[in-house]
């Protein structure tokens, strides 16, 4: 019979693959996106993925800093994605 803790390790072992798997489709989008919007798309995805891998570490370990480290990667994340995407249209990131 299989416990909680069981069903536990097995769910974050799926989520550790998905988001892997995850990651490697959006480096293979960043390296062959065929226009700049694809590359900018897979980047903000990677940030994505990488904050998830860093969310199940979390639970994995048992540790909660890295739920704070989460958040603040996520601010930079947004932020970065959208100075990229403004530089890429206009040319300039501050008017």
């Amino acid at each position: 019979m299989t416990t909680a803790m069981d069903l536990l390790d097995i769910a974050l072992r799926i989520a550790f693959v998905a988001l892997a798997f995850g990651q490697i489709m959006s480096m293979l989008r960043l390296a062959l996106g065929p226009t700049v919007g694809d590359r900018i798309l897979a980047l903000d995805t990677m940030v994505i993925n990488g904050l998830g891998l860093i969310v199940v570490l979390g639970i994995h370990q048992g540790i909660q800093v890295y739920f704070e480290v989460t958040l603040l990667i996520a601010m930079l994340g947004f932020v970065s994605t959208v100075a990229l995407a403004r530089f890429i249209l206009r040319g300039d990131i501050i008017e």
